[in-house]
C-alpha cells in the first residue's frame, strides 16, 4: 500500500535525532499506530534497529542493544563514534552494551550454578524431612500397636477402661 521509501522515512522519525514517539509521528503522518508499529516489527526482522521511542539509549530493546554491539565489534573508533552520532548514542553506552553481552554467559553460568547448589540443597533437605517423616510413622505404628496391646490385656484380664 506505502511505498518503500515513503515507509523508510516514517520510520526514520522514529530513530535519533529526531526520537519521536510512534504516536507523534502517526498523527503527524496521517497514518495509524498500529501500522507503524507493524513496520518497526518488520524492520526489526529484517535486522534493523529501530529504538523504542525515548531521547536516550535506554528506549533500545536488548535485542536492538546486542545488533548494535555486533554491527560495531569490527568498527575502528571513528567509524564507531560515527555510527553513534547517527543513532543518538554515546561510545560509552555501546561500550557498557558490549561488556554485558560479554558478561552475559558468565552470568549464566552462574545462574546455573546457583540454582545447581539449590537443587543440592533442597534435595539434602527432602532426604532429611523423608527420615524425620519415616521415624515419626515408626513411632506412630509403635504407638498404636503399644495401645492395641494394652487394650487387649485390659479386656484378658477384665479390668474397666475406666480405671
Amino acid at each position: 500500500m506505502y511505498p518503500t521509501e515513503r515507509k523508510q522515512t516514517v520510520l526514520a522519525k522514529l530513530c535519533p535525532p529526531n526520537d519521536r514517539t510512534v504516536r507523534e509521528v502517526a498523527a503527524e503522518e496521517g497514518i495509524s499506530e498500529a501500522t507503524l508499529y507493524t513496520w518497526r516489527r518488520q524492520a526489526r526482522e529484517r535486522g534493523e534497529l529501530y529504538p523504542d521511542a525515548g531521547t536516550d539509549a535506554e528506549g533500545w530493546s536488548a535485542r536492538d542493544k546486542f545488533a548494535a554491539v555486533m554491527e560495531t565489534a569490527a568498527m575502528n573508533e571513528s567509524e564507531r563514534s560515527e555510527y553513534c552520532r547517527k543513532r543518538g548514542l554515546y561510545p560509552q553506552q555501546l561500550a557498557a552494551w558490549r561488556l554485558a553481552c560479554e558478561q552475559a554467559n558468565d552470568w549464566a553460568d552462574d545462574r546455573r550454578k546457583d540454582l545447581a547448589k539449590q537443587d543440592r540443597e533442597q534435595g539434602r533437605q527432602i532426604k532429611e524431612l523423608k527420615r524425620e517423616l519415616r521415624r515419626k510413622e515408626k513411632a506412630l505404628a509403635e504407638t498404636a500397636a503399644l495401645l492395641t496391646l494394652s487394650k487387649k490385656a485390659r479386656a484378658i484380664w477384665g479390668e474397666d477402661e475406666d480405671e
